[in-house]
């Protein structure tokens, strides 16, 4: 079980630190030209914010762990991806819907994953 959350782990942080990273580097105006027709637009402010706290959330789920300090911060990190990849599905439902819903849905049940299973771990 370790080795599985492990995996899961570093592909959920590389999703994240690449999904966060562009949102750090776009221009807002790049992002928006890139998002779906009927999509809900957000401020600047706030798609950058959520940037920040994808990045930092991948930290979270691989540093305590290969650091062996303070563990219980991926168990904190992947709660906090998870409430993020619960805004994702909302405002995929309201804006285009369809099928684009499927990716943060099961990115979002993979983090709720690594924080069910890393919960009390010290590993």
């Amino acid at each position: 079980m370790n080795i599985l959350l492990w995996i899961i782990q570093i592909l959920l942080a590389l999703v994240f630190l690449f999904s966060g990273g562009m949102k750090l580097v776009m221009s807002v105006e790049e992002m928006q030209k890139m998002s779906p027709p009927n999509s809900i637009m957000m401020a600047g402010w706030f798609i950058k914010f959520i940037g920040v706290c994808e990045v930092l959330g991948a930290l979270g789920l691989i540093l305590p762990g290969l650091l062996r300090r303070q563990q219980y911060l991926t168990v904190l990190a992947a709660i906090g991806l998870f409430i993020i990849m619960i805004g994702a599905v909302v405002v995929t439902v309201l804006g285009p819907g369809g099928p684009g819903v499927i990716f943060p849905l099961v990115i979002g049940l993979l983090c709720a994953f690594v924080a069910y299973g890393r919960r009390g771990s010290n590993r």
